[in-house]
């Protein structure tokens, strides 16, 4: 079994890594019926567009962390990215920040995923991903500093052409929102990118060189090569039947 915690080094070095979605109410059995069905490097857990309250994010990350499976959360609003190191105290070892087109967003969102001298996040919290036996404050810190992982969602054609520029030291993938950004295709229509498929060229493009990762949400099994001939190396995936 492939070790679940050095995601963030696995994502640094282009490794292909498949992740799968699963409901943050899931039961534990539901979980580990859902893992079971291939070799995912993580779990994909949502409240962007769910119901959601801190002691179900809790249970579930404690359910994941049972089965050895490290948790990506998706986080409620762009504008909530000053609360990353409270949802982080919950149990999540990722983060992800919906509709991201600032890079004063991105500064937040750094700022409050990774503890001092890196960043500001606040020390604290029961629930942390492996906190437990781990809870010397500087050993612990430096752990997470090197060991968790960010997101940046990207939705809008705005996103897209200055992904280079959002993709600072510490962000490690660039994810996708297919549908919100057909939105933003749509209403530019003499825009030159006309498919999602032009703008993951083009960020992949952007980010050649560096250790920012194109994280996709193909969503079907199905789509996994032809994402991966592309060049994106992580990947978001429903449940298999």
């Amino acid at each position: 079994m492939a070790n679940r915690d050095d995601i963030k080094q696995r994502i640094h070095r282009g490794d292909v890594l498949i992740g799968v979605s699963a409901p943050v109410t899931a039961s534990k059995s539901q979980l580990e019926d859902i893992l079971g069905k291939d070799d995912y490097a993580f779990v994909s857990t949502d409240s962007q567009h769910s119901a959601f309250n801190e002691e179900t994010l809790v249970r579930f990350c404690n359910f994941a962390d049972e089965l050895d499976m490290p948790v990506q959360f998706r986080i409620k609003h762009t504008y909530h990215s000053y609360l990353i190191g409270n949802v982080l105290d919950l149990g999540p070892a990722g983060i992800e920040v919906p509709q991201v087109e600032e890079p004063a967003t991105v500064d937040e969102a750094l700022k409050y995923f990774y503890y001092p001298q890196q960043g500001k996040r606040s020390w604290g919290g029961v629930a942390r991903w492996k906190i437990e036996g781990n809870d010397d404050r500087l050993a612990y810190a430096d752990w997470w500093n090197t060991h968790g992982w960010l997101c940046l969602q990207m939705e809008s054609i705005q996103a897209v052409s200055n992904a280079r520029h959002l993709a600072k030291p510490g962000v490690d993938c660039l994810t996708w929102g297919p549908n919100d950004l057909r939105y933003d295709i749509e209403a530019h229509p003499q825009h030159p990118f006309r498919t999602v498929d032009d703008c993951v060229q083009h960020v992949l493009k952007q980010l050649d060189g560096s250790t920012t990762r194109v994280s996709f949400r193909s969503y079907d099994p199905a789509l996994r090569n032809k994402y991966l001939d592309m060049g994106v190396t992580v990947l978001m995936e429903s449940p298999k039947p």
